[in-house]
C-alpha cells in the first residue's frame, strides 16, 4: 500500500497540475472570445480556419502553431476559432492538426470574398493560366512567396518547345510582387525561358504601403537565394532586401510594361503588353486584388484632395486630414498621419468596429486617440465633399470636420472585367474552400 502511495501522490498532483492549467487556458479564451463578440470582432479578413468539432480531438496542436496570438484556443476540449479577426491567414493550424480536422476558407456566411477559380496547382479554369499570391485571395507575403515558387514547379513540369513562328515562351510572369518575384526567381533557378513584367515596380503592392510598415516577421525561403531571416522587418528594409537579391541573382524584370490583353490562340497564348507582345505557354498572374480602387460615390469625391493610398505622411504636416476605412491600410495610414507635427487626424469607418485590423493596429489607433493624437469615428459614413470641409454622419448625426486632404482606404475591386475576358471563373466565397 505505501508503494501504491509512493507512486500515486506524484501522479494526481501531476495530474492536478495540467487539469489545473488546462482549466486556466480554457478560462481564459472563454474571455478572449466573449470580449471579442462583444465588440463587433467577428469576421476574419482573409483565409481562415474551419474546424469540424466531430473530428478534433482537443490536441491543441492547432493552438501552438499559430504564430499570431489569441486566434484559437481549447474550450469544452474542442479546438474554436476565439479571435476571428486575428486570423490572417499564415494556414499552420491546418499543418499541425493530426486529424486533419482543420480547412482553410475564404469568406464568411455573412460576408462573402471574391475568388478566381483556382487548382490545387495553382491553375486556372483556363489550361495554362495560373494565379499565385493575392490575387488568389493569399495577401500574406509569406504564404505568397511560397504559393509563387510552387506554382512555377507545377508550370515546370510542362513541355517547351517549339512551333512553325518561332520559340515559344515557358511562361510569362506578370507582377513583380512576392509572388510575382519569388516566381521569377523560381524560373530562373529551373532554367525556364520565362520573361516577367511589372507596370510599376519591384514589390507590386508592397512599395504602395505607408512608410515604416511592418510587412515581414517569419523567415521565409526565396528561390536561389535560400532562407532569408526577418524579425519586425519594415516595408524599406524589405523592398531593399529584394533589391539587393535582385541584383545578386541577376533575374531580369522588365519594369514598365502593363498587360494590354491575353490572347488564346490554338496551342499557346499572346501576352501583349505595352512594348511587346510574348508568345508563351503558359501565363503567371502574380498582381494585387485592388484593381480599381473602391469609391465612397459622394459628391464632391472627383476633388484632387481625395487620394486611394498613401505614399508619404510628411506631406501631409499641418494639415486637417480623414482617412476613411477600417483595414489595416486604413489604421496604419491613420496612425503615420497623426504622428506628423501640426496635423490633426480623423478616422472614418462604417461599423462599430476595427474588424477587418490587426490587434496591434487597434491598439495602438486607442492609444493614439487616448492621448488625442487621433479622433474615432466609428460607425460613420461621410456624406459629401466640399472644397475646406467634409460633411460626415456618425452616430445618425451629420456633422462638418474642417479638412484639406482625404485618404480613402475602403480597399479595391477585384479585377473582375480582365479576368472575365481571358476566360477565369470568378467564385463569391461564403465561408467555402
Amino acid at each position: 500500500m505505501e508503494n501504491l502511495l509512493i507512486y500515486a501522490i506524484p501522479a494526481l498532483l501531476i495530474w492536478g497540475i495540467y487539469a489545473g492549467s488546462r482549466g486556466w487556458k480554457e478560462r481564459r479564451a472563454r474571455r478572449f472570445q466573449s470580449q471579442e463578440l462583444a465588440a463587433g470582432l467577428t469576421d476574419p479578413s482573409s483565409l481562415h480556419p474551419v474546424i469540424d468539432q466531430n473530428q478534433c480531438i482537443g490536441c491543441g496542436a492547432c493552438v501552438k502553431a499559430c504564430p499570431e496570438k489569441n486566434v484559437l484556443g481549447i474550450i469544452r476540449r474542442k479546438a474554436e476559432l476565439i479571435g476571428p479577426s486575428h486570423c490572417i491567414g499564415h494556414g499552420a493550424c491546418k499543418v499541425a492538426c493530426p486529424v486533419d480536422a482543420i480547412t482553410l476558407v475564404f469568406g464568411t456566411e455573412k460576408r462573402g470574398m471574391d475568388i478566381p477559380f483556382i487548382k490545387p496547382d495553382f491553375e486556372t479554369n483556363v489550361p495554362g493560366i495560373f494565379i499565385a499570391g493575392e490575387l488568389g485571395g493569399m495577401g500574406l507575403i509569406r504564404n505568397a512567396v511560397t504559393q509563387g515558387k510552387q506554382a512555377l514547379n507545377s508550370i515546370s513540369v510542362r513541355k517547351s518547345g517549339r512551333n512553325g513562328k518561332g520559340k515559344l515562351l515557358d511562361v510569362v510572369i506578370i507582377g513583380a510582387g512576392p509572388a510575382g518575384f519569388s516566381a521569377s526567381l523560381a524560373a530562373k533557378e529551373l532554367k525556364m525561358d520565362a520573361v516577367t513584367v511589372e507596370q510599376e515596380t519591384l514589390g507590386g503592392t508592397v512599395s504602395h504601403y505607408p512608410r515604416g510598415k511592418i510587412v515581414m516577421t517569419a523567415p521565409v525561403v526565396l528561390p536561389i537565394y535560400g532562407k532569408a531571416i526577418f524579425h519586425e522587418t519594415t516595408k524599406e528594409a524589405l523592398l531593399k532586401f529584394w533589391e539587393d537579391v535582385e541584383k545578386k541573382t541577376q533575374v531580369k524584370i522588365n519594369y514598365q510594361e502593363r498587360v494590354e490583353g491575353i490572347v488564346r490562340k490554338q496551342s499557346h497564348f499572346e501576352v501583349k503588353t505595352s512594348k511587346k507582345t510574348y508568345p508563351t505557354r503558359n501565363v503567371l498572374l502574380a498582381i494585387g486584388r485592388r484593381g480599381t480602387p473602391r469609391k465612397l460615390g459622394v459628391p464632391g469625391e472627383e476633388s484632387s484632395k481625395v487620394v486611394y493610398r498613401l505614399m508619404d505622411p510628411e506631406q501631409y504636416r499641418g494639415k486637417h486630414v480623414l482617412v476613411v476605412g477600417g483595414g489595416d491600410s486604413a489604421l496604419e495610414a491613420a496612425l503615420s498621419i497623426s504622428e506628423e507635427s501640426g496635423t490633426t487626424v480623423a478616422l472614418s469607418y462604417r461599423s462599430e468596429a476595427f474588424s477587418r485590423a490587426k490587434q496591434k493596429n487597434r491598439d495602438k489607433v486607442d492609444a493614439a486617440s487616448k492621448k488625442g493624437r487621433l479622433k474615432v469615428l466609428l460607425s460613420s459614413n461621410v456624406k459629401s465633399i466640399e472644397e475646406k470641409q467634409v460633411r460626415i454622419e456618425h452616430n445618425g448625426t451629420i456633422g462638418t470636420l474642417r479638412n484639406d486632404a482625404i485618404i480613402v482606404c475602403a480597399g479595391g475591386i477585384l479585377p473582375t472585367g480582365f479576368l472575365k475576358e481571358i476566360g477565369i471563373t470568378v467564385e463569391t466565397k461564403y465561408g467555402t474552400v
